[in-house]
């Protein structure tokens, strides 16, 4: 009787959740662990749009953005079917900055840039593993469809989620000009890159934030 009475007790003590001290304890760690892993981030992304804490006062090679526009506008999937947009954000371990190369037909003004991503991203050294790539390529000449095992293998290709059409952000228009989409760890297309842009442009740019952040 004695234990059944002592079960009772427990078992409301269970029902009844943590205290209201304990969700606050909760609540201020939820928080610190947050701000340990993402503050880095946030506070690089700020000093790189504004130049804080910079003396020179320069931000940026890239065209920046602003506002900066979601990742999961462009609808875009790999070609297992997974959303594109489910590889950023705080919830996801170890998320990488991304360049997606964008073009309704590439030619050679794509392929500069397919070759442009892919010798920043080795230019980056040990860094190189936090940044990936990726294309989304209306159609593919068969020279190049051919080469690309070879040449790009790292690069990801990425196709629209059917029935669906990229929202591309505004001034990037693969229909009329080619771009390099710069993607942050949280799904943020921050920046976009074309034929005006030198590969030290952009290495400069990646080096920069990769060393501001430890994140991606």
């Amino acid at each position: 009787m004695t234990m059944t009475m002592a079960n009772r007790i427990s078992d409301q003590k269970q029902n009844e959740g943590p205290t209201p001290e304990q969700a606050r304890r909760g609540r201020r760690t939820a928080f610190l662990l947050f701000a340990l892993g993402f503050g880095p981030m946030i506070v690089a992304t700020i000093m790189f749009y504004t130049g804080w804490l910079n003396p020179a006062g320069h931000t940026n090679n890239g065209v920046l953005l602003k506002p900066v526009a979601p990742v999961s506008a462009l609808n875009l999937e790999a070609s297992t079917g997974a959303p594109l947009a489910e590889r950023f954000g705080p919830e996801v371990v170890d998320p990488n900055w991304m360049m997606i190369v964008v073009a309704a037909e590439c030619g050679s003004q794509c392929e500069e840039l397919l070759y442009l991503a892919r010798q920043v991203n080795i230019a980056l050294g040990k860094n190189a593993h936090r940044v990936s790539r990726a294309a989304v390529l209306g159609s593919v000449p068969a020279d190049l469809q051919a080469r690309w095992p070879r040449e790009y293998s790292s690069m990801e290709r990425l196709v629209p989620a059917a029935g669906s059409q990229p929202a591309w952000p505004s001034g990037v228009e693969p229909a009329t000009e080619p771009r390099i989409l710069l993607v942050d760890p949280f799904g943020n297309m921050m920046m976009h890159y074309g034929s005006e842009h030198s590969g030290k442009d952009m290495l400069e740019d990646l080096k920069r934030l990769l060393k501001l952040s430890q994140i991606g």
